[in-house]
């Protein structure tokens, strides 16, 4: 068992940056960065050249431009043997680690052995212009080069310097004096991009009959089932019962496409001729582009496809495929459903519901506004030159749109201060953050390595008040084989903004998922396996990106492993189920106690209500109504003022004991020794035989109400039958109100006049039989 976690460590911490600008010369940020701190960099751009003067022998230069500022110093790529070269690139100086107050721009000769100096241009950082949005761009402008010497010489380089922030447009691709240590190739993995995840598409395919098939042997029953594959995506029909040459199916399969569709399907009309061994008897291949997309649950058109064979034949020793045409068709529906959403997340966290068909969204009823600001306390994640370090970066993820910001080279408390902004639809949705470090700084080198999660928070929209400003330091809490770490914290100022009440009150009236889902539901079994699919499409699409959002980041941002069995998961989920049941256990208790007389004062007030109640009937569902109000009202003044966050104790991650979190993270299969595997076995045997147990208790409870009027117990059933039947009667000619006063009264009654013994209705209960009787008992 680890030790108890100090939980004042993995709170949520109210911060009070300094938002929205507030700088030296009291420059404000537009209002698109008013959630971030201001960053001020000095930017240079690098246009181009002319008239550059020969430096080789042969006539010939190679120019690049050399940025310097104090120890910081960034390069153009280089040009062979031109004169008037084109760079266009900008470089982006950090002002907190300024060093000098001198720019260099230096143009220079590749060489082989040692860079000839072509010329220079100077500039004083007091001189330098700024510039914030929304301001056009600064015009760059021609400068005479000088030598060494502070001289005029021959050529001229185009440049524009000025001083910006963090919301200048040229931030996102300019080389950064904070990642100088990073070679070329990995620069682009470094840098922020926005990524948009694929539109995905569920593919219904109704496989109908076939007809016509060419059986090869005639001299029995055929067993025809269907294949089809889109992908690695690949399903069966069950064999047809028309055991002839016309099958019959009509079955339904569902797969997951992505648009722009790269992949056909191809159904495979197969017969089972032996145990391992199929025959195909026919293929067909259909481009998704050329499939009826609906909207609703109107059935589309049916179309009979043709089935063609391939077969081997020999011609002159060498084996060749020839295809052949014949008359066997398949006959199918299919379509590409877009009134449904194709779940990629998990449900509880889902960020997305709308359809995939875009004519069947509703507008949006907000902004969520998103800012970056930083991170405190991060853990070292790899090791460089005999030290720790970490190169981290976050991906937030809401809807099919994705971010990434830059990395911080080298930093535990990195410093990103970027915003981000999201349309909203529906407010019951998750926004979720990760932090991870880079592992392809050094490009194509790095090409096996994977990038590390630090963490990840997660913000429930519905949480949030509108138009408010929330900054909190969130801790990142990750649960190890070793037990719960927190791995650091991440700043961030979150921020949703409702365009009209109505509508967004709205919402919570509405399904949460497309009508599609209702109409025509999935089976739990298809929509988990559809997810799967879909989230390995998702990540393949978004790896392909360049830079890449790599593979390991998005299965991890989309919960891919949240399915596997946990000892710790399922002991957390039944304390959940015995915290909602415990209102109702207090109730019980308390009714016990008013039965019992412990406070004879409370207990006459409750006589009285009873009384009032029965006679006013009229009034017990106002009561209950106006009881739950008042609650409200009074609970209003303790509502949470901060989003939830991660609750380490809510997730029994404090106690769990180490073995059960070496199975939680084993592999599936395991990888774990035999007689490892043997005691975990044994221990869920244990605990699934005291399960077994409840169950059957449940089960033996509701068999006993079964049995009531069955007649299996002759005697007890006619007991019970005469108890009706004069119970009936006495109803009848009783009031309503008389009766409920007496059975209410009756159970509040005063202990003198109880007993401690079981009543008589609950021992003929207990003496009844029940069905399990009949059940096999090991001997």
């Amino acid at each position: 068992m680890q030790r108890p976690i100090p939980m004042e460590d993995f709170a949520l911490k109210e911060t009070s940056p300094h938002l929205g600008g507030g700088g030296v010369g009291g420059d404000k940020l537009t209002s698109t960065y008013d959630l971030v701190e201001q960053m001020q960099y000095l930017y240079v751009r690098v246009v181009k050249a002319k008239d550059l003067p020969a430096k080789d022998v042969t006539g010939s230069l190679d120019p690049y431009v050399e940025v310097k500022l104090g120890n910081y110093k960034g390069t153009t790529r280089h040009f062979e043997k031109k004169t008037n070269p084109e760079w266009n690139q900008v470089f982006a100086f950090s002002k907190d680690r300024v060093q000098s107050n001198m720019l260099e721009c230096v143009v220079k000769d590749k060489d082989l052995v040692k860079d000839d100096f072509v010329g220079r241009v100077v500039f004083d950082l007091n001189e330098v212009p700024k510039r914030v949005p929304p301001d056009s761009p600064l015009a760059p402008q021609w400068y005479r080069l000088e030598d060494r010497k502070g001289e005029k010489s021959k050529g001229e380089l185009m440049l524009a310097v000025w001083m910006g922030t963090q919301a200048d447009e040229a931030f996102p691709e300019a080389w950064h004096s904070d990642a100088a240590a990073v070679p070329g190739d990995g620069l682009a993995n470094i840098r922020s991009k926005v990524y948009l995840s694929p539109k995905l598409w569920y593919v219904r395919v109704n496989v109908i009959e076939a007809q016509d098939l060419q059986i090869s042997d005639k001299g029995r029953y055929p067993e025809v089932y269907v294949k089809a594959m889109i992908g690695n995506q690949l399903l069966r029909t069950r064999v047809s019962p028309s055991r002839n040459a016309n099958p019959l199916w009509n079955e339904d399969l569902m797969f997951v496409a992505a648009e722009p569709f790269e992949e056909h399907l191809v159904l495979s009309v197969e017969d089972r001729v032996a145990p391992g061994k199929d025959e195909v008897l026919g293929k067909a291949v259909i481009p998704l582009q050329s499939v009826d997309r609906r909207l609703d649950s109107k059935a589309v058109n049916t179309k009979w496809y043709n089935l063609e064979k391939h077969v081997v034949v020999e011609n002159g020793g060498e084996q060749k495929k020839k295809e052949v045409k014949f008359a066997s068709r398949i006959h199918l529906r299919i379509c590409l459903d877009g009134g449904y959403h194709v779940l990629d997340e998990s449900t509880h966290y889902s960020s997305d519901l709308r359809p995939t068909a875009k004519q069947l969204w509703k507008p949006a009823i907000g902004v969520l506004e998103l800012g970056i600001l930083n991170a405190q306390g991060l853990l070292p994640m790899k090791t460089k030159d005999g030290r720790g370090t970490t190169d981290a970066y976050c991906v937030a993820k809401y809807g099919q749109k994705w971010i990434r910001t830059r990395t911080i080279i080298d930093s535990f408390t990195p410093r990103w201060n970027e915003q981000y902004t999201w349309e909203v639809f529906d407010p019951c949705t998750v926004i979720t953050v990760g932090v991870f470090d880079n592992c392809h700084l050094l490009g194509e080198k790095a090409s096996g390595n994977k990038d590390s999660r630090i963490g990840k928070v997660r913000i429930r929209l519905s949480t949030l008040e509108t138009d408010r400003v929330y900054t909190h330091n969130y801790p990142l809490l990750v649960l190890h084989s070793s037990g719960v770490k927190k791995m650091g914290e991440v700043h961030l100022a979150v921020r949703f903004t409702c365009s009209s009440l109505l509508n967004m009150l709205h919402i919570y009236s509405q399904p949460l998922l497309p009508k599609m889902h209702y109409l025509h539901p999935l089976s739990v079994t298809q929509l988990d396996t559809l997810r799967h699919q879909a989230t390995q499409i998702v990540s393949m699409r978004l790896s392909r990106a360049e830079p890449p959002l790599r593979k390991e980041v998005v299965e991890y941002m989309l919960d891919v492993d949240s399915h596997m069995w946990s000892m710790r998961r399922s002991r957390a989920n039944f304390l959940r189920i015995m915290n909602v049941l415990s209102g109702l256990i207090a109730v019980s208790k308390w009714f016990d106690q008013i039965c019992n007389w412990k406070n004879p004062l409370t207990t006459i007030l409750v006589h009285v209500l009873f009384l009032i109640l029965v006679l006013y009937p009229e009034l017990i569902l106002p009561t209950i109504f106006l009881y739950m109000f008042l609650i409200g009202i009074w609970h209003f003044r303790w509502r949470p003022r901060q989003p939830p966050h991660m609750d380490a104790r809510l997730s029994h991650a404090e106690s769990v004991h180490p073995d059960e979190l070496d199975e939680e993270f084993d592999t599936f299969p395991t990888s774990r020794p035999n007689d490892i595997v043997r005691l975990r076995y044994d221990r869920l045997r244990s605990v699934a035989g005291r399960i077994q147990t409840v169950v059957g208790d449940l089960a033996t409870q509701g068999e006993r109400l079964q049995s009531l009027l069955s007649w299996r117990d002759p005697r007890a059933t006619a007991l019970f039958v005469t108890f009706c039947f004069i119970a009936a009667i006495v109803l009848y000619v009783t009031p309503f109100r008389v009766m409920a006063i007496i059975v209410g009264f009756y159970l509040l009654r005063h202990p003198r006049f109880r007993h401690k013994l079981p009543s008589v209705p609950l021992n003929f209960f207990r003496s009844y039989g029940f069905k399990v009787d009949p059940f096999l008992i090991r001997h």
